[in-house]
């Protein structure tokens, strides 16, 4: 069960979070918005950061 939980938090999840914050990078500089500006920035960190936080706990 452990494989499968760290599959997840360390392939999956970070994939997702960083997907959609470069799309929300992209939109919110094309579109001058700062608000979709910095919510891709910090998702795209969650995905950065996230695996080694929530890895080193689960192992």
């Amino acid at each position: 069960m452990a494989m499968i939980g760290t599959t997840i938090f360390s392939h999956i999840l970070p994939v997702i979070c960083g997907f959609f914050g470069l799309i929300f990078i992209i939109s919110g500089s094309l579109e001058e918005d700062k608000g979709k500006l910095s919510l891709g920035i910090v998702l795209f960190l969650i995905a950065c950061i996230f695996p080694y936080v929530i890895l080193s706990i689960l192992v």
